[in-house]
């Protein structure tokens, strides 16, 4: 199958929860008090003291032990619809050698153009791959917003993100590592024979102008013809 992007394997972790065990139980226990005897003459006999009630035994009941915190697997391949959002689009080109770079450039350019107008991001950004070769590539850096900003640079202009069936997976980790991702998915675009348009999109989880790039954590979303 031919694919617009290179070949990039997303890291599935399932971590099952352990079940709960819960155990419920008590004993108490109580002696009977001896009664008095009865006076043999006309001097009362003293009463035999009473037999100490034993000690009740502690209570077996337990509070259960905290459940263990549950991990579920990151989307492979997760059929979703995406919805049209309003954003604010950079253009830009980039080779592969120099990607990650180009990338965080337009989301700087995009980013101090909405805080000198004070318009905050109502989303994450993204990045929609237009073309690519093996050389490098074209994209549209995303922001999506609800005021439209205004004095816009000259590759900068306000629009609609891509909308439409795909499906989702997710990418942890640097950039330069995405190529095991895409080549995951590559597999599974070609064994569920599933064809792809010629378009991608990466979804920042995580704002890659404050992360660390290896903790990045990155939604790609495949459109499906």
């Amino acid at each position: 199958m031919n694919l617009p992007f290179l070949p990039r394997s997303v890291m599935v972790a399932l971590i099952p929860a352990a079940a709960i065990w819960l155990g419920i139980g008590s004993a108490l226990a109580q002696a009977p008090s001896a009664s008095p005897a009865p006076a043999a003459t006309a001097s009362p006999a003293p009463a035999p003291s009473a037999s100490p009630a034993p000690a009740a035994s502690p209570s077996a009941e337990q509070s259960p032990p905290p459940a263990p915190s549950v991990q579920t697997a990151d989307a492979f391949g997760e059929q979703i619809t995406l919805a049209a959002k309003k954003v604010v689009i950079a253009k830009g080109n980039a080779n592969w050698d120099s990607a990650f770079d180009a990338l965080i450039d337009s989301f700087k350019a995009l980013t101090g153009l909405l805080e000198k107008q004070g318009i905050k991001p109502a989303g994450n950004g993204m990045i929609v791959y237009t073309s690519t070769d093996d050389t490098g590539f074209t994209y549209l850096a995303e922001i999506p917003v609800e005021q439209e900003p205004k004095n816009l640079a000259k590759n900068m202009s306000v629009g609609q993100s891509p909308e439409g069936k795909a499906l989702k997976f997710v990418h942890r980790g640097s950039y330069d590592n995405m190529d095991n991702t895409y080549e995951a998915i590559t597999n599974h675009l070609d064994d569920k024979k599933l064809e792809a348009k010629d378009t991608f999109i990466e979804e920042y989880m995580t704002d890659p102008l404050k992360t660390a790039e290896d903790k990045l954590v990155i939604n790609v979303y495949v459109p499906l013809k």
